[in-house]
């Protein structure tokens, strides 16, 4: 494993564990699989491991596996303040207790403001203290390091990175991002600063491994890298300099082993021109046949009325990433026979899902695009009858 430092100089190892998706088994986490994994990723030197308030069980999941492992004090813990539900000062105290608590810890080495897209929302929690509390909590050493996670556009990402002295920021970044939210703009303008950053969304939720479209795939297996897509978008990273740490959502063993083995040997400055351009040819594959930006990181939910939004656009790209069928037989199968209905032609368009999107995405217009794709009237009556049958036995 390489570490790269910190703002005072600690070593942070360049793949970091993103705790968001943990495998999941019923109601809740796989606490013994994600155990196994976490401890496969610790063993090979990962030592920064990303969770939040709002991720259902995982803080709670992570503090368990580093307790009863007694390995607390061997790695950095990053976790986030819901700050959208923030209303006054003791809300601060409230929700950060609440952490420390499912953590298992007296202190958060890594503290963000979580998903801010815009300075007005730095701007309201000063006006609630969180200067003052920040300042007390650093002081006590609850918190080690302050930080800010990032969804919006560059302009807004440069206001709040100068508003404040920040120790690190988080932002999503990959080949695909790289023109877009806070971009390559907003990362050399922190590094600038000395403001280490960590990457989330390097892989655009999978949709720059598996999820490809089959051109693309094709074109990867066939060059003399020989570096498989994860390796490409994970290289492209660490070929940058102002790049301090790269998560990975980490939910099987063969994916830590890859990843760690990539850690372990990509280097600053290694990517070719050649390389560069044909990252480009790929872009250029995934931009023709890509529908709607979602990683899936479900930030737009729970929707009111039971809209399944990340599932209708997983299915509507697979539509055009692979083909109709895959994409609808997708939709069929996570959507249209859930238990309870989940089908986009239930949205009442109230647009809470568009203030919480990281994307931007214009959710509502989109989702009756990809109803009109997915489920075509010569469809309906199938899956009508289909629910009947599948609901009869009780599923």
């Amino acid at each position: 494993m390489q570490y790269r430092k910190d703002r005072h100089g600690d070593e942070l190892s360049i793949l970091g564990y993103g705790c968001m998706r943990f495998s999941r088994k019923g109601n809740g986490i796989d606490i013994d699989k994600a155990e196994q994994e976490l401890l496969a990723a610790y063993r090979a030197g990962v030592n920064y491991f990303d969770t939040a308030y709002i991720y259902p069980g995982s803080e709670a999941a992570l503090g368990e596996i580093l307790a009863r492992n007694g390995i607390r004090d061997q790695v950095r813990i990053a976790t986030k303040l819901p700050q959208y539900l923030v209303r006054n000062l003791s809300s601060l105290d409230k929700f950060f207790d609440e952490e420390l608590s499912r953590l298992r810890t007296d202190h958060v080495d890594y503290y963000l403001m979580h998903h801010l897209t815009d300075i007005a929302q730095w701007e309201r929690l000063k006006g609630v203290g969180v200067r003052d509390w920040i300042a007390a909590k650093k002081a006590s050493g609850a918190i080690r390091n302050i930080g800010f996670s990032y969804h919006g556009n560059t302009g807004n990402f440069l206001k709040i990175l100068a508003d404040y002295d920040w120790d690190f920021c988080q932002i999503q970044y990959n080949y695909v991002d790289e023109t877009t939210q806070a971009g390559v703009d907003g990362l050399k303008a922190a590094a600038a600063r000395g403001i280490p950053v960590v990457i989330m969304e390097p892989l655009r939720g999978g949709k720059l491994v598996n999820k490809l479209p089959e051109a693309a795939k094709r074109l990867i297996a066939g060059h003399t890298r020989g570096w498989t897509p994860a390796e490409w978008a994970f290289r492209w990273l660490w070929d940058q300099p102002e790049v301090t740490v790269v998560l990975s959502g980490m939910n099987s063993l063969e994916m830590v082993e890859e990843n760690v083995r990539t850690a372990s040997d990509a280097v600053e400055g290694a990517f070719t021109a050649d390389d560069r351009a044909f990252l480009q040819q790929v872009l250029g594959i995934i931009r023709e046949k890509e529908k709607v930006g979602c990683t899936g990181c479900r930030y737009c939910m729970p929707c009111p009325k039971g809209v399944d939004i990340p599932g209708i656009f997983a299915g509507y790209n697979t539509m055009y990433t692979e083909n109709k069928m895959s994409g609808r037989s997708q939709y069929i199968q996570a959507v249209a026979l859930a238990a309870e209905p989940s089908f986009a032609s239930q949205c009442i368009r109230c647009g809470k899902c568009e203030q919480h999107c990281p994307q931007s995405i214009p959710i509502r217009e989109k989702l009756q695009e990809a109803e009109r794709a997915l489920l075509p009237w010569p469809l309906k009556p199938f899956v009508k009858l289909a629910r009947k049958f599948m609901l009869r036995r009780g599923r």
